[in-house]
């Protein structure tokens, strides 16, 4: 008996066919209602620091411009690695999302045993805001700016010390980039916080540091302090007579503790392009750039290629900074 196996076969492929049409039918709808339940939105630190509060800022407004909400989760701890672990390793599905701060590209090698690649383990999805360091100087420390300070430190070598706000803290990395670029001989001073460092900053214990510019401005402005410049590549919109490091003679001294919003590898880029258009579009509210204004951050508009490029160079760049500085955290 001859068993005609076209039509077996027709129907068969026709099933195959009608499933993946169906797998599809299914999926382009999940990734386009997106966000169709509330997302979880990790923070490597305590509530009511900077990174924190950037990340509530437009939390808020991811929930008002995509209609689900964005609950920030404070998990701090080992310079905010545990966070970067927990989302690095979250399905990725725009469900789960970190707000990143500088800490981690310098973490990369500050670190002995870090779990994750912050380039290779994450989807940049858009740079949100940036906040200046100022370098400042206590007022008895007889120099007006950057090139006295310099020149005043290599007639004293040894003699000056600078504070920061911790080892391994990008106030820190930015003291040891200005000291290697400088070639002077400093010593380094870390403290539990940027407060008390500033407290003895004033007080003279230390001679200068770079801090953000929220908690040093005020003090310069009440003369407690001498601003010599800020640490961005274009002047503070907040201190707009001051100059930047490279206006000051330090070509290319960029530095700045930046914040924006990272996903797991491999999260669809529907996904990622509709937060990045949300976060863009946010940047443009008057309401959000005052609240950036009154913590002294610029906003940051970029693609994620962009947002990707600049993560990539900050690691490559804090890398022989760390290097040089001897911090090590085991």
């Amino acid at each position: 008996m001859k068993v005609d196996l076209k039509p077996r076969v027709g129907r068969t492929v026709a099933a195959l066919f009608a499933g993946l049409a169906a797998a599809v039918a299914f999926s382009a709808p999940a990734q386009a209602d997106y966000p169709d339940k509330p997302v979880r939105v990790i923070v490597g630190f305590s509530a009511g620091g900077t990174t924190d509060v950037i990340a509530r800022i437009m939390s808020k407004e991811l929930t008002q411009a995509l209609g689900q909400s964005f609950v920030v989760e404070n998990r701090p701890g080992a310079g905010s690695n545990i966070a970067t672990d927990l989302v690095a390793r979250a399905t990725p599905d725009g469900y789960t999302l970190l707000f990143v701060a500088v800490t981690s590209a310098i973490n990369q090698t500050l670190y002995k045993n870090v779990n994750f690649d912050l380039v290779k383990d994450f989807t940049p999805v858009a740079l949100g805001a940036k906040v200046p360091n100022l370098l400042v100087v206590n007022p008895q420390v007889p120099v007006k700016s950057v090139k006295e300070l310099v020149d005043y430190a290599k007639k004293n070598p040894g003699k000056l010390a600078f504070a920061s706000s911790g080892s391994g803290t990008s106030i820190h990395m930015a003291g040891e980039l200005f000291k290697q670029r400088a070639g002077i001989d400093v010593l380094h001073v870390p403290y539990k916080g940027s407060a008390p460092a500033v407290t003895d900053l004033i007080g003279g214990q230390v001679q200068f540091m770079f801090d953000n510019m929220p908690s040093a401005w005020p003090h310069a402005q009440a003369g407690k302090l001498n601003a010599l410049a800020v640490t961005t590549s274009q002047r503070s919109p907040s201190a707009p007579n001051l100059p930047t490091m490279q206006e000051s003679g330090f070509d290319k001294f960029d530095v700045s503790s930046w914040f924006g919003l990272i996903a797991p590898a491999g999260t669809p880029p529907e996904v990622v392009n509709k937060l990045n258009a949300a976060m863009v579009k946010a940047l443009d509210n008057p309401e959000v750039l005052k609240a950036y204004a009154d913590l002294g951050a610029v906003a940051q508009k970029t693609t994620p290629a962009e947002f990707g490029a600049f993560i990539k160079s900050e690691v490559e760049t804090w890398a022989p900074v760390v290097k040089a500085s001897g911090a090590r955290v085991d």
